[in-house]
């Protein structure tokens, strides 16, 4: 039978609730396997297991209830070993590891916060800061909408603006939020979002964070900020005892 893995934690940390439901319809029970000075939060793993709605919600829950009782590395949704074995095998060789993680995101939480344009308001602003495009706009205008040629000119300039805008943009609110947070992780680059970024941040600095983010979104009335958390550290956390099988969550899951 394959074990699904939720997160990693001390010995010492607070036993889990009796009957603790996982993963799987019907849900699978969360159990604990220790090696040494560590533990991992796991069930048996579900055949045929797919990132849906109810299954992500149950990692998460899971990581939530086990976080709230002390530090915990959480897993990707997904994370499945082999057999329970493999999971003691990997805590051992990688003790070192795991415990140094576990005392640096003690008492720290993750904030991923993604942005992107509203376009009305970004064109407002590069056509604003640019005289040249300005300048092309209005020649345009008073030729009654100028040549097919002059059309694609200010189209490619005012692309190229925009996009440079959003390079400027992105670093901007990283640099805004960065000295609130222990460390940041920037994440992949996607279609939509001009920045995607997961900052680290201690409990204790997390309403300031929040109205760093708030003071941002007034700096920059051109962006439009989602913020996701608080979530466990799934960013700050290196590969466990597990492959995920199929998806990675991340900074997303059950984000909505």
């Amino acid at each position: 039978m394959s074990t699904y893995v939720y997160g990693i934690t001390a010995a010492s940390h607070p036993a889990l609730p009796e009957g603790m439901g996982g993963v799987g319809d019907p849900p699978r029970e969360v159990r604990v396997l220790k090696a040494g000075e560590l533990t991992a939060v796991v069930s048996d793993a579900p055949e045929g297991l797919r990132p849906k709605r109810k299954d992500l919600l149950a990692h998460q829950n899971v990581l939530s209830e086990v976080g709230a009782a002390g530090c915990v590395l959480p897993m990707r949704f997904g994370s499945v070993a082999p057999d329970d074995d493999t999971v003691t095998g990997v805590l051992g060789e990688r003790a070192e590891h795991y415990k140094e993680r576990l005392r640096e995101l003690d008492g720290k939480i993750e904030y991923n916060v993604k942005g992107s344009h509203v376009e009305e308001a970004v064109l407002h602003r590069v056509m604003a800061e640019n005289p040249e495009l300005r300048s092309l706009a209005e020649a345009n205008r008073a030729a009654g909408g100028g040549s097919y040629d002059d059309k694609i000119r200010l189209g490619e300039m005012v692309a190229a603006a925009v996009k440079a805008r959003e390079a400027e943009d992105a670093g901007e609110v990283v640099r805004a939020l960065q000295p609130l947070a222990a460390a940041v992780s920037e994440g992949p680059q996607s279609t939509g979002w001009l920045v995607n970024a997961s900052f680290l941040v201690a409990r204790d600095e997390a309403e300031r964070f929040l109205a760093a983010v708030e003071q941002t979104r007034k700096d920059l009335p051109h962006l439009e900020l989602r913020v996701n958390g608080p979530l466990p550290p799934y960013s700050f956390v290196e590969p466990g005892p597990a492959e995920p099988a199929g998806t990675t969550a991340g900074a997303d899951t059950g984000a909505e």
